[in-house]
């Protein structure tokens, strides 16, 4: 065991009876030199096999070495043993031994101890694996999605799926047994709602009807607060019909809350305590209040609205110094309304990133896509003067700016300089979010910068109605090291007010959130909620690459579960009751009938 994994259960072991209700009597990973002598019987996993010596038996809390009986009498024993396949299951009864001295492992917990086997029985024998179940052995994702049963008896995954359960029976406890918040399920088949990510649709017998699966508890959250209970909370399965990435699956997991007569400090404060009591102690603790920053100076100051502030390298305005300078392109920049020039400090980036032109090139190409004219990208410069050490030809826009400071860090790390603790926990609000933005489809249009149920800023109200552009809204983003975790707001609560936004500012058909509007005419209290991405957040704890290894069954990059072969199709009879036919593309005719 890493120390890692024998960490995991600390946790657990002075509350939990792993040994109730089964036909064990001990686990591999609880035998101790105080059980020297019982006779214990054991199930697992043969993990480890040698030479007809010994063997190594796994479950889920850990290993146990057991020892091969080498006399006449137990010759059977020792013969089924060896002959059993590397993952096979098995049952050994023996007797719990001192190990010789000097014969010791501290690396495991078990490691003072072994077991000598006095009888044993295969209980199923594994064929040939498609992989070894060891963590450091490399595989590709696409095996260990295909064989996920098999990915799961890694320790790591293990351990990832433990933690986060620990942590979803720490936020419950929390919310439920300190704070009074009422545990509700909602439903997963809706309707089609307004704006916001595409929805999956589900047909039903009604012809040329559809459910929706919702992309959040949103609207019901809302109806339970209208419906007077006060504080709500779910572990809520989630559906968006979008592209997968590391950070992101068609179905995911919130942590859904919402509250009555709260304001935005209230939710924020409930928020940092709900993490310091579900926080694992092996990570260290975390101080709270969490700092805060407006969305304008995040964009400012770090190019995006979820900064990762382990490390500075921060946006700085050089336009006065420049302004000062006979570069014509320069020049003509700052003469653009509100131009301005804007670069950042990458230390040590003349020695570091000299070699890495053409990755940061890439970098800005990808992202300066409009409005496009020269720009410099600085690194290394004293006071007195500028030494370029690159040529860009492209606008150095803030975001353009806060992902070249991201790839930047990563290549100053990949050249052994360390700007990014990988113990830290950096949390950060990010409120003052605009309430709506142009449609990136159509700039002449707005939607929502959070969702159309957001509130108005107190102090823009008035600019709801007279320029809705220029009015901030009561949005706030919990940020963790970079990575956007938790997104929030205070809701709308009068149902003229909903009604405008959704008719005047958005131009949508307020008709299909009639049930919504209705039920804010029958004395909706004020109220307010968050949702923490599970994923998200549990990935990060534990240093994951990719939500996917927090997630015991996962989809591949492009939505699909590679061990079932999901989605899949379906025959002309089974779509007839939902009055459905399918087009087929001339490339899959042939596969219709699979």
């Amino acid at each position: 065991f890493t120390p890692i994994w024998c960490m995991s259960f600390c946790f657990s072991l002075a509350l939990s009876n792993f040994n109730s209700f089964v036909i064990r009597t001990n686990t591999c990973g609880e035998l101790r030199s105080a059980h020297v002598g019982q006779e214990v019987t054991l199930y697992g996993w043969i993990q480890y096999q040698r030479q007809g010596l010994f063997l190594v038996l796994r479950d889920f809390q850990g290993l146990t070495q057991i020892i091969l009986p080498q006399d006449e009498a137990h010759s059977h024993v020792k013969k089924l043993l060896s002959n059993a396949p590397v993952e096979s299951v098995v049952r050994v009864t023996g007797i719990v031994s001192s190990r010789p001295p000097g014969q010791e492992n501290p690396k495991m917990p078990t490691g003072d101890i072994e077991v000598k086997a006095e009888t044993a029985e295969i209980l199923n024998s594994c064929k040939k694996l498609p992989f070894e179940i060891k963590d450091f052995i490399k595989k590709s994702e696409a095996l260990r999605m295909q064989y996920r049963y098999l990915d799961l008896r890694s320790f790591q995954l293990q351990y990832n799926l433990r933690l986060r359960s620990h942590i979803v029976m720490r936020m419950r406890e929390y919310l439920c047994n300190l704070h009074g918040f009422v545990d509700v399920e909602t439903p997963t088949l809706f309707k089609r709602t307004p704006g916001g990510a595409k929805e999956f649709l589900v047909p039903s017998r009604e012809a040329g009807k559809f459910y929706s699966l919702p992309q959040s508890p949103q609207q019901f959250k809302q109806l339970l607060m209208v419906g007077g209970l006060d504080r709500y909370f779910q572990v809520a399965r989630c559906y968006r019909d979008e592209g997968s990435r590391p950070d992101r699956q068609p179905e995911f997991t919130q942590i859904d809350i919402e509250m009555s007569f709260v304001d935005q400090a209230g939710i924020q404060r409930l928020i940092e305590g709900l993490l310091q009591y579900c926080w694992p102690e092996e990570r260290g603790p975390i101080v709270t209040p969490f700092p805060s920053m407006t969305y304008k100076e995040a964009l400012a100051d770090y190019g995006t609205d979820k900064p990762d502030t382990r490390f500075g390298m921060k946006i700085v305005d050089i336009s006065d110094f420049l302004r000062r300078l006979d570069i014509q392109f320069v020049q003509n920049a700052l003469s653009y309304p509100h131009g301005t020039v804007k670069a950042i400090c990458i230390p040590q980036g003349v020695k570091c990133l000299r070699q890495q032109c053409i990755t940061t090139d890439a970098v800005c190409d990808a992202t300066f896509m409009k409005h496009s004219f020269p720009g410099w990208c600085l690194s290394d410069f004293p006071d007195s003067k500028i030494a370029p050490s690159h040529y860009l030809p492209s606008l150095l826009q803030c975001s353009a700016l806060g992902n070249l400071r991201l790839e930047s860090a990563d290549l100053l790390e990949a050249a052994g300089l360390v700007l990014r603790d990988p113990t830290a926990f950096h949390f950060l609000w990010v409120v003052d979010f605009p309430l709506f933005l142009p449609k990136e489809e159509n700039p002449t249009e707005l939607e929502s910068a959070h969702h159309p149920f957001t509130a108005p800023h107190p102090s823009d109200t008035s600019l709801l109605y007279s320029d809705p552009t220029k009015a901030r809204s009561q949005h706030y983003d919990l940020v963790l090291n970079g990575s956007e975790v938790g997104g929030g707001s205070i809701r709308i609560h009068s149902a003229e007010q909903q009604r405008f936004v959704l008719e005047k500012v958005l131009k949508e058909d307020s008709e299909v959130l009639s049930h919504l509007l209705e039920a804010l005419e029958f004395g909706a209290p004020p109220h307010g909620g968050i949702a923490l991405g599970l994923d998200r957040l549990i990935s990060l704890i534990v240093d994951a690459p990719s939500i996917r290894d927090v997630i015991a069954f996962p989809k591949s990059f492009r939505g699909r579960d590679l061990m079932g072969n999901a989605p899949d199709y379906v025959t002309p009879e089974e779509l007839e009751p939902y009055h459905i036919q399918v087009s087929w593309p001339l490339a899959e005719r042939g596969k219709e009938k699979l």
